[in-house]
């Protein structure tokens, strides 16, 4: 009779995530991971395979998460101007909180691990493309509901946010960047009119 599992995978993925997150991919050993998710060496590689797989599990995590809430906040009915403007202050606001080092997991992969890990790459690139689009398609509906001026440059306006998120994601890392994320945020807002 086979065993059954003692834990439930999506919990430790969950876990392994916070711990990737907090620490990055190259810091974080498989004893960091046996320890923080208090599992088996074995248990770690017959469910979840290498520490690059768990690696990469956790972050299509974070992306679904990230892809989640931006969608939710961007699709909103009615005009789209303070919809994006929410996402910005949301951004700005949670990387303010007093509690908050972590950054973005995105970020991080993309700072560590993208320029040699093509696999980190795609799901970095594809990250940082649905988050264009989904802000292009609001710019667009913005300017289509004459909330832009016409000649708007909404493709540019969209990069310029997917940038300034990024920005902002490495900076919540540093202390005392508060100020400087908050005046960054106003001058972000200031661009969509």
């Amino acid at each position: 009779m086979a065993r059954t599992k003692e834990f439930d995978p999506d919990v430790v993925l969950d876990r392994a995530l916070e711990l990737f997150w907090q620490r990055g991919y190259e810091t974080t050993s498989i004893a960091d991971l046996i320890e923080h998710l208090g599992i088996a060496r074995g248990c770690i590689y017959a469910t979840f395979g290498s520490k690059h797989e768990l690696f990469m599990m956790a972050l299509q995590r974070h992306l679904e998460r990230v892809d989640e809430m931006i969608t939710a906040v961007l699709a909103q009915p009615g005009p789209a101007l303070p919809a994006i403007r929410e996402l910005v202050d949301r951004v700005v606001r949670e990387s303010c909180a007093p509690d908050r080092f972590l950054g973005c997991l995105v970020t991080t992969a993309a700072v560590e691990l993208a320029a040699r890990d093509a696999d980190v790459a795609r799901l970095v690139e594809s990250s940082w493309a649905r988050t264009e689009t989904a802000l292009f398609s609001a710019l667009s509906r913005a300017r289509a509901q004459e909330e832009l001026l016409p000649d708007a440059d909404t493709r540019a306006m969209a990069r310029f946010l997917v940038v300034f998120f990024q920005g902002v994601w490495v900076l919540e890392r540093a202390p005392n960047s508060a100020t400087r994320l908050r005046d960054a945020g106003r001058v972000a807002v200031s661009i969509l009119g």
